[in-house]
């Protein structure tokens, strides 16, 4: 593979404006500037793929591939300083083509489930495929996830990104209309990845896109992920059937295993005798936000205390997918050889609520032709 760095300057420090004044103070120094460099990744159905890697000035570094979007690897420092890969991923795009558990990938076009793989709009009726029992999941088994995107380098003051875009075509995976999508991922120097989502279509149809990363703070493949303290803002969430699938209820989290309010161990409440509990076999829900306004608000934090890493999620969605890796088996042989077992990761998922296509009570998913879908969400680094 070559390298091809790609860098920007965002700003240059001067110690004057003289010929004569010397080598300018340590502290005024240029700082080193943000980057993204190019690698090739292998071969996709549609071509070739590539892989992305974005750096500041603290030594985060963020690698994206095109194909399906995905986050492959994340460094995040801890509190002795030290950067670890905190996402669950493969090394090779091989691993990425075949069925994985969404390992970093964008969802579209709709995240989560909608039950059995069935809506209307406007008195048409569309059928999905049934990929996770009788109920559609996260677009279908050819959704975004599984797709080759055309990528850009983009640049924006205090930002390097990456921009990916793709035409969804009219009934791929039964949805209804040209789909127009565009992702871009941003790294500042604040130790924040920004995702901008948005789309527009010629026909109406349902949108609700997410990024499936499974964390796990002490490092990926570094035990489970029960230890870590969970907060999400949320005074209720959205209970489900058997199947997974919302009864429309909105029901308050107080007094229940689903109250992270204040943070809370993963583990603490994860086995509890609770119907809700054994429907997801642990956690799998939606998570109602308390919100205040449409922009970016927090939605959650989660702080792992052996290692310090603390990370905020901010989005502009009215929902949040928390998920803890109830499905994670082993059958998975991430990154370095070590298999993804049972719990060992978690995902944050922001979203409109699971099957609101069927469900007229939640937040609208609906894409109507002149209008146009945008939404957006940051992942905040730090360590205490």
């Amino acid at each position: 593979m070559r390298p091809i760095p790609f860098l920007f300057i965002l700003s240059l420090a001067s110690a004057g404006t003289g010929c004569n004044n010397g080598p300018a103070p340590e502290e005024e120094k240029q700082e080193p500037a943000l980057s993204i460099t190019t690698s090739d990744y292998g071969q996709a159905a549609e071509g070739p793929a590539q892989l992305f890697t974005l750096k500041n000035k603290n030594g985060m570094e963020v690698d994206i591939t095109n194909y399906g979007g995905a986050i492959t690897r994340l460094l995040a420092p801890g509190k002795d300083g030290q950067l670890a890969d905190i996402v669950l991923g493969f090394d090779k795009l091989e691993d990425y083509q075949k069925d994985h558990p969404y390992f970093g990938a964008i969802i579209g076009r709709y995240g989560n489930r909608i039950a059995k793989g069935k809506f209307s709009i406007d008195g048409h009726d569309y059928t999905l495929a049934a990929n996770n029992g009788a109920n559609a999941l996260h677009g279908g088994p050819m959704g975004f996830h599984k797709r080759l995107w055309q990528a850009k380098e983009i640049q924006r003051e205090g930002y390097v990104g990456l921009e990916l875009s793709r035409l969804s075509p009219d009934m791929e995976e039964g949805y209804p209309g040209n789909l127009q999508a565009t992702v871009r991922y941003l790294l500042n120097n604040d130790n924040e990845l920004h995702i901008e989502y948005e789309a527009t279509a010629d026909k109406p149809t349902v949108v609700n896109l997410t990024n499936h990363s499974y964390f796990n703070m002490k490092g990926a493949g570094n035990g489970d992920i029960l230890g870590h303290e969970l907060m999400i803002n949320a005074s209720a969430f959205t209970p489900v059937d058997s199947t997974l699938i919302p009864t429309g209820e909105l029901r308050p989290v107080e007094g229940t295993p689903f109250d992270f309010r204040t943070p809370t161990a993963i583990g603490e409440r994860v086995n509890a005798d609770d119907e809700q509990i054994r429907f997801g076999l642990g956690y799998d829900h939606n998570f109602v936000l308390d919100r205040k306004g449409e922009g970016l608000e927090l939605a959650a934090s989660v702080y792992e205390p052996t290692t310090g890493r603390f990370m905020e999620v901010l989005t502009t969605e009215p929902g949040l997918q928390f998920y803890c890796g109830n499905f994670l088996d082993g059958s998975n042989v991430g990154k370095g050889g070590v298999p993804y077992a049972y719990r060992t990761g978690f995902c944050l998922e922001t979203q409109h609520y699971p099957d609101s296509p069927n469900q007229a009570a939640f937040p609208s998913t609906v894409l109507r032709p002149g209008e146009k879908y945008e939404t957006r969400t940051v992942y905040r680094f730090s360590a205490k």
